[in-house]
């Protein structure tokens, strides 16, 4: 069987290629955020903030576009590339061109002068992150796009980025979307008070905590059948929870087990679930990577010490 290659992008110390017990540093000495599927079978990413890059399934990397703006995520979406900002702007890349293009409706989503930076002052020091976009996504035909802004719910678009409406309160303090890869109308997300499952394309949305240690919610991804979602107490919190939830109405929450432990070291943070087929990834804030080929029945310790990821992808 063809071991997967595992993508785990760092916050300072750029992008490691894993692949069993070999690990590869691709990208070295820069921030390197925002991993997605390029739809071509290659994977994007954030460089240094302002880069967006691609990397070919061969493994080489190319500059597709430059921008003023401090990235933060991306998708996908058939021709065009979506990205959204750390001030809390979407841009779009249109197929063939090169420039991130600001998409001026995203400026004007009702409730938007309601948003809020989701840091706060610490022993006189700002902790946390500035307003701004933690993650975007795309339902499994492209017709609806959803933007995870922190602090402000998640809006979404039913007509390409042009005009966008409000969905989820924005006090849900959301920190990840992602839409289920087959059926368009399933949508979940993490956020501070539990996981937010949508089954009407994100116009109206459930939380559910119950089976939780702790409601706060970082992270989200699909895998098979299921939803996996990470818990822990706050963002700093020194452990963290990877739990399952069936996808269907009547599942309720637990813990996952089959080699997984009980408790990972600290959060595992926004993007930084990994699905693909049946292999699932998930990498703690101590840069432990836990790996699963059995859909999350049985789990491996992949690799560990790898710097403080930022988010991660299964090639």
């Amino acid at each position: 069987m063809t071991k997967p290659t595992i993508l785990v992008a760092t916050w300072g110390d750029g992008l490691f290629a894993v692949t069993g017990d070999e690990r590869t540093q691709e990208i070295a000495n820069q921030p390197v955020r925002g991993l997605a599927p390029d739809g071509r079978g290659g994977a994007l990413a954030i460089v240094g903030r302002h880069s967006l890059r691609r990397r070919a399934p061969g493994g080489e990397w190319a500059i597709v576009a430059t921008t003023e703006f401090e990235l933060s995520c991306c998708v996908a979406v058939r021709d065009a590339i979506y990205a959204g900002t750390d001030d809390a702007r979407m841009l779009r890349l249109s197929h063939g061109g090169a420039v991130l293009d600001p998409i001026d409706g995203f400026d004007h989503v009702a409730g938007r002068d309601a948003w809020f930076a989701g840091s706060a002052i610490v022993n006189g020091q700002r902790l946390g992150p500035p307003l701004g976009i933690r993650s975007v996504a795309a339902n499994s035909n492209g017709s609806i796009l959803f933007a995870n802004v922190h602090v402000g719910g998640i809006p979404r678009s039913v007509d390409g980025g042009r005009t966008w409406q409000p969905t989820i309160d924005i006090n849900s303090d959301v920190h990840e979307v992602r839409a289920h890869q087959a059926d368009p109308d399933i949508v979940a997300a993490a956020s501070a008070f539990g996981l937010c499952i949508s089954r009407d394309s994100g116009a109206t949305w459930t939380i559910e905590r119950d089976g939780l240690h702790a409601s706060y919610c970082s992270a989200v991804a699909f895998s098979g059948d299921d939803i996996l979602a990470s818990a822990s107490t706050d963002h700093f919190a020194a452990q963290g929870r990877i739990y399952r939830r069936p996808i269907k109405p009547d599942g309720s929450l637990v813990a996952v087990e089959g080699g997984m432990p009980a408790w990972i070291n600290g959060i595992a943070d926004t993007g930084c679930i990994a699905t693909n087929g049946s292999t699932i990834v998930v990498v703690d804030r101590a840069g432990t990577l836990y790996l699963s080929t059995e859909f999350g029945l049985a789990w491996s310790q992949s690799s560990s010490e790898l710097p403080i990821p930022s988010s991660v992808l299964i090639c």
